[in-house]
């Protein structure tokens, strides 16, 4: 599950596009050439880490139970036993939906201050609801559900850490000379 780049919120890329390459927002297509292109490209890489974070961010969540009625269960367990309500859907729908739309930092904050917050017994029963919907859904049987659920709650706290991050990178050209400087004096 990819989230939707749309221009609007993919300010940051366009903001590196005119910065390191001078392309104005506006500028047509037709105006370009194979060297502007490949440099595009080259900026567009750079950011297509976090993109990719919140995609598998989203993917994690895609693998629950659906919130719907045939899903309440499910959500209703793992609210009891992590005891964090930010995980609910109806917690995490307007950042779930921000996600789709290429926003990831609001959904991972949350996951990160759910995750947080849950006591080391807590996210042992949490691994154990998760691990058991994953299991029943993904055909896995033979595998433990307390596994599969810790697993899965390392994945989504590593990703949305990852989301978080790939937001806070700065393409800061004084910063990125510090950094080569720092390293050339190794």
């Amino acid at each position: 599950m990819l989230p939707e780049v749309r221009p609007h919120v993919s300010a940051p890329l366009a903001d590196q596009l005119e910065l390191q390459l001078g392309l104005a927002p506006d500028l047509e297509a037709s105006h370009l050439d194979v060297e502007r292109v490949a440099g595009i490209a080259v900026v567009a890489a750079a950011h297509s880490g976090g993109y990719a974070a919140i995609g598998h961010l989203l993917g994690l969540l895609a693998a629950l139970p659906a919130p719907t009625e045939a899903g309440e269960r499910f959500w209703l367990d793992l609210w009891r036993s992590s005891g964090a309500a930010y995980l609910l859907p109806a917690n995490i729908k307007a950042e779930v939906l921000q996600s789709l739309a290429g926003e990831g930092t609001a959904l991972a904050r949350q996951i990160l201050s759910a995750v947080d917050e849950m006591t080391p017994p807590q996210r042992v029963a949490a691994g154990e609801v998760i691990g058991q919907a994953l299991a029943e859904s993904d055909h896995l049987p033979d595998l433990k559900a307390q596994v599969i659920g810790e697993l899965w709650l390392r994945d989504l706290e590593l990703t949305a850490w990852r989301v978080l991050h790939a937001d806070g990178r700065s393409d800061d050209p004084t910063g990125r000379k510090a950094f080569l400087e720092a390293w050339k004096s190794v």
